[in-house]
């Protein structure tokens, strides 16, 4: 006879791909009820951290914890992080956001007053300019150029992304070209 593990095993597989978090909707994909989930919150096996997400108290705390949370507080599979966030993330700029940017779909809506640490923007992307970062859904580094150069990000920090994107591979000749050509056209109109 097999033993099904136990609930908190469940959600640890889960949370160890997410920097120690678990969603509810993760957690009853799983075959944990939300009396179980409740029930772990209560013996202080998980720490409820925002609606629907919850993190492991006793997992490792990471630089980049804030960023995961702010994915899962979305609620929505195709979320990832974004902008002057991407950058960062990739580490090809000394910007230096004072908030998370995430990117959504342009048919989602959010009505949560918890989340004043983040910017959310409406767009619909293809798979392709989605990626990993740091094991956390990222748009790619050229993507994220270009929505910062739509959102208004310094000149000089977006240069930098793209010389230092180039440099480090991460954008091909005709993407930092095309990207620079981009930046040029914005101070012209």
């Amino acid at each position: 006879m097999e033993l099904k593990m136990m609930s908190r095993d469940d959600l640890w597989g889960i949370a160890d791909t997410q920097h120690g978090f678990v969603t509810a909707v993760q957690a009853v994909e799983a075959g944990v009820s939300m009396q179980a989930l409740q029930m772990l919150v209560h013996r202080g096996t998980l720490d409820r951290v925002a609606h629907g997400v919850y993190r492991f108290p006793k997992y490792p705390v990471g630089e980049h914890d804030q960023k995961m949370l702010a994915v899962l507080w979305t609620r929505v599979p195709e979320a990832a992080l974004s902008h002057e966030t991407a950058l960062d993330l990739y580490g090809i700029s000394d910007v230096n956001p004072s908030r998370i940017h995430l990117t959504v779909s342009k048919n989602r809506r959010f009505r949560r007053a918890d989340g004043a640490e983040y910017v959310v923007h409406y767009e619909d992307l293809d798979p392709e300019q989605i990626g990993w970062c740091d094991e956390m859904p990222t748009v790619k580094p050229a993507t994220a150029i270009a929505q910062c150069i739509s959102y208004g990000t310094p000149t000089y920090l977006l240069r930098q992304a793209i010389d230092r994107g180039h440099a480090q591979g991460y954008l091909k000749t005709d993407e930092r070209e095309a990207l620079m050509s981009d930046l040029d056209t914005r101070h012209e109109g």
